[in-house]
């Protein structure tokens, strides 16, 4: 009887220290915007549109200045953010559509080669979901819940309804997937998604977790709800009134995020990350990316150059910038690092959490590369060239044109041939 007791105290004793080491690997959460426009949040100068909680993610967090994605668009910049290396290396550098005479439809999706955020984190002990959008292949062996999420809720394709789905639905009128519940109707998706996310972290607040939280919203098709139209009905324009009631939604569904974190009592063990997946397509959905130029689809500072934000409460600087260029790339390694992990693969990211808490006085990369159809670009330092077939290189100083309307690149042919031969190369 004395041994049976011992034997059990010490179970007891075992099961105590792994729940405690348990609590010490932080929990993630990865916000995606889809489509949202740099200069449409109000901690980025919107005097239109107000964002008060993504504001505060800010303002008590660390803001990203020169933050980027890998591509212009949605499904290659996904590709690059959930596995850390650039898509262009395994050949993900286009929005997945219909397929191609020719090709196989086997292949269209994010290459089972490679790993995500949610591979390398379940060999960890997370438990990892998806809610909202995930674009990265509609076959059954792309599917998220094969890619490393334990939970999904939502639709594989690359945008959906606001308002409704089909039983038998295709494109955006595609039924919501879930695996632990029938779903309901679609209320309104943002809301949806929000609802979700925040059920996910209650549900798994006890256990490591990575929530990818990847909002609709402001993607087309243009849909707001009556309440929130309201609230704008001062814009005189309809699509970009319609606009700023998606972004307001969005907002006060990352504020649902927020507030659960803080009631469930993770803040202090919660890494929050707030990005966009890429610039607004400004013909598209009337989004703006001032001060930037260009827009989704274009590798100017329009299409990449997007909203990126940390927050970690305790644990990371408050209310500070920092203003060296990061990429979406740095997302994976830096939770796997915060998780004790290593990737079995070179990254194209690197550990954030050095560099932000002044470890390591380097500056995180020493240049960044785009490609995007038959466009490329590579910014080292303030310089920064593009690259299209047609035409001349074009090569902008950002130090004095944020905005790229002044092509330098014959006044500085040097760097120009420079930036041109390293890209070349790549």
């Amino acid at each position: 009887m004395v041994f049976v007791r011992f034997s059990f105290l010490i179970i007891f004793l075992l099961l105590g220290q792994l729940t405690i080491l348990a609590q010490q690997k932080p929990n993630f959460i990865l916000i995606v915007a889809d489509d949202l426009g740099f200069g449409d949040l109000s901690i980025n100068g919107s005097a239109q549109i107000k964002t008060p909680h993504i504001d505060e993610l800010a303002q008590t967090g660390i803001r990203f200045t020169e933050g980027y994605v890998s591509s212009p668009v949605c499904s290659p910049s996904r590709a690059g953010l959930l596995t850390g290396i650039n898509q262009v290396r395994f050949g993900h550098d286009n929005n997945i559509g219909g397929n191609q005479l020719g090709f196989d439809p086997e292949f269209l999706g994010l290459p089972l080669t490679e790993k995500t955020i949610a591979d390398h984190l379940k060999k960890l002990g997370y438990i990892n979901g998806l809610i909202g959008k995930w674009h990265l292949g509609d076959a059954p062996h792309f599917h998220p819940l094969k890619r490393g999420f334990d939970e999904f809720w939502g639709y594989t394709g690359g945008g959906h309804d606001y308002f409704r789905s089909e039983p038998d639905g295709k494109g955006y009128l595609s039924p919501i997937e879930c695996n632990y519940k029938t779903p309901e109707p679609i209320t309104y998706i943002t809301d949806d998604v929000g609802n979700e996310s925040v059920g996910f972290i209650k549900k798994n607040k006890a256990q490591p977790f990575f929530l990818y939280a990847a909002f609709n919203a402001p993607h087309t098709p243009m849909q707001a709800t009556d309440e929130d139209l309201a609230l704008y009905d001062f814009i005189e324009d309809e699509k970009r009134r319609t606009y700023a009631a998606m972004v307001h939604r969005l907002d006060v569904n990352v504020g649902k995020i927020i507030a659960a974190v803080k009631e469930e009592g993770l803040a202090e063990n919660t890494l929050i990350v707030f990005i966009s997946d890429n610039g607004g397509p400004v013909d598209s959905n009337a989004s703006i990316n001032a001060p930037f130029n260009g827009q989704k689809g274009i590798l100017l500072e329009g299409g990449i150059h997007v909203p990126f934000i940390f927050n970690w409460q305790g644990k990371l600087p408050e209310g500070v910038t920092f203003d060296y260029p990061v990429t979406s790339l740095d997302i994976l390694p830096t939770f796997l690092g915060l998780a004790g992990g290593k990737s079995d693969k070179e990254l194209d990211g690197v550990d954030l959490l050095p560099h932000l808490l002044k470890e390591n006085s380097t500056i995180p990369h020493q240049d960044l590369k785009w490609r995007f159809t038959i466009s490329a670009a590579i910014r080292e330092g303030n310089w920064k060239l593009v690259r299209l077939p047609d035409r001349l290189p074009m090569l902008f100083d950002l130090s004095k044109d944020v905005s790229e309307q002044k092509d330098v690149s014959l006044y500085h042919l040097g760097k120009t041939k420079e930036l041109l031969k390293k890209l070349g190369a790549w």
